[in-house]
């Protein structure tokens, strides 16, 4: 078991923008990217399938949901703004933050499609996972959904989390029951994880039609 004799509580995450290659991930203090976050929601209901609020459909009501919801310090919510784009296509947020043991949480995580699968998506999470174990020297990242959320589950193991166990009849969502799959990433599994990235994220691991040449997976577990 590792020595903690000397560990002390950790910082809480800042509201400081992290800029990525071609993504930025800016924490959300105002309202200035509400009316990007609607359009690019806009018409895609499903996005909010295993989310505990949503669909919005008017612009004013979206933004009444983000002044309640995406503007504080837990959960911290961050816009993800592509570069390409220039305007917010996303938003994912640290929460359930417990500086005392050195854990957190990503959740709330919600994307547009013309965000998914992409470069910048990957990047963001990359940028996110960092700030908190190598900014702030975190022990544990958590990565909690709905167990019939198969992509959420794909998404997880795909960015190196490791399925923990299954928390039956743990919340009621939307009038349903959620049984909540359980994931995390440790600090000591962290130097893989962000191996992995780095490799993926080289501009020599894609083609000029903007392929992968390997597998976030593959980048991993092989050098």
């Amino acid at each position: 078991m590792t020595d903690l004799t000397h560990w002390t509580a950790r910082n809480l995450p800042s509201a400081e923008p992290i800029e990525g290659r071609g993504v930025s991930v800016e924490p959300m203090v105002d309202e200035a990217r509400f009316g990007e976050l609607f359009a690019a929601f806009e018409g895609n209901d499903r996005l909010w399938d295993y989310l505990a609020y949503g669909p919005f459909e008017t612009p004013d009501a979206f933004a009444r949901f983000g002044h309640s919801t995406y503007l504080g310090n837990d959960p911290l919510f961050h816009a993800i703004v592509p570069h390409g784009s220039g305007v917010a296509e996303g938003v994912a947020a640290l929460m359930r933050l417990d500086p005392a043991n050195g854990v957190g949480e990503i959740g709330h995580i919600c994307l547009a499609p013309s965000l998914q699968m992409t470069r910048a998506a990957t990047e963001a999470f990359y940028l996110l996972f960092r700030r908190l174990f190598d900014e702030l020297g975190y022990r544990r990242l958590e990565w909690k959904c709905n167990d019939a959320n198969a992509p959420s589950k794909r998404a997880a193991e795909r960015l190196g989390f490791r399925y923990e166990g299954l928390f039956r009849q743990h919340m009621v969502v939307k009038g349903h029951n959620r049984d909540t799959a359980w994931y995390a990433i440790l600090d000591g599994e962290w130097p893989m994880v962000r191996a992995g990235f780095e490799r993926w994220l080289e501009e020599a691991n894609f083609g000029t039609d903007g392929r992968q040449r390997r597998s976030l997976a593959d980048c991993r577990t092989r050098p």
